[in-house]
């Protein structure tokens, strides 16, 4: 494909989706909204809706399939969506995510504003895969202006399944409650043996301290995790140490040593080296 084609490829998928944020102009329920709502007094009325909502569904499994499938080795970036421009976690995202891509990697996120602006826009600048995956919100979200690759979805459920599947690593910088809900996913399909070789990065030591805290004081006391599901997290503020992390994990993935081809042809170094 041309670069002129790539580009104009590009622009349409850019366009705002006419589906994605009508409940902030209309004040309607969101998608999601309807797909979990009961209604106790028209009980039959889901015959006439839920099934059919599944093929709307299945559209958003397979627009996303047929998006990513080529992407190669990924990481996918989260954080919280208030974070300024001026805040130094920003800056931090911004090069982690630079970082990532000169090994290979490219980078996915919720394509919003803050944390996730400022790792597409690292991945960007480094000339990587900048992938952003926006989700319908009863606010307004727009895709920030740093993603190449943007894929709407409607469901949160059929989103999350994206950051997994494509995914070789979860960076988690500050955030709120969509932070962590995707940091707890995740530990609980590692906690069970649903991924191997899937390294957790929460960057911001201060930041996180309190919740670890709590995990080592309350949750582990009652025995409600094992001791060993703590360290299934690491914690920092290196991006040297981010990188060597999810470079260890790639060898092991794919074998120590080995170089492997990425989605596009190009090898992934054998080592990260930092700078």
């Amino acid at each position: 494909m041309s670069e002129r084609a790539r580009g104009e490829e590009t622009a349409a998928r850019m366009q705002p989706n006419p589906s994605l944020n009508r409940a902030f102009r209309s004040r309607m329920p969101t998608e999601d909204t309807r797909f979990l709502e009961t209604d106790h007094v028209h009980k039959t009325d889901f015959i006439h809706s839920d099934p059919w909502r599944v093929f709307r569904i299945m559209g958003e499994f397979v627009e996303g399939f047929d998006t990513l499938a080529d992407l190669g080795p990924a990481v996918s970036v989260f954080g919280s969506a208030r974070t300024g421009a001026d805040n130094p976690y920003y800056a931090l995202a911004r090069e982690v995510s630079g970082r990532l891509v000169k090994m290979g990697f490219a980078v996915i996120t919720g394509g919003g504003p803050g944390i996730m602006e400022a790792a597409n826009r690292g991945a960007q600048e480094s000339g990587g895969k900048s992938v952003g995956c926006n989700i319908e919100l009863p606010f307004e979200q727009g895709i920030n202006t740093f993603v190449d690759i943007p894929i709407n979805f409607r469901y949160f459920f059929v989103r999350k399944t994206m950051f997994v599947k494509y995914s070789d690593a979860f960076v988690i910088f500050p955030g709120g409650f969509g932070t962590m809900d995707e940091l707890f996913e995740a530990i609980t399909l590692i906690q069970t043996g649903k991924i191997q070789n899937f390294p957790v990065i929460l960057v911001g030591a201060e930041y996180w301290s309190g919740l670890l805290d709590w995990l080592r004081n309350s949750m582990l006391p009652a025995a409600n995790i094992s001791p060993g599901d703590i360290e299934l997290m690491t914690v920092t503020d290196s991006p040297e140490e981010v990188c060597a992390v999810i470079q260890r994990s790639w060898d092991l993935k794919r074998g120590a040593g080995t170089r492997t081809e990425t989605g596009d042809g190009a090898a992934l170094p054998e080592a990260y080296e930092a700078e």
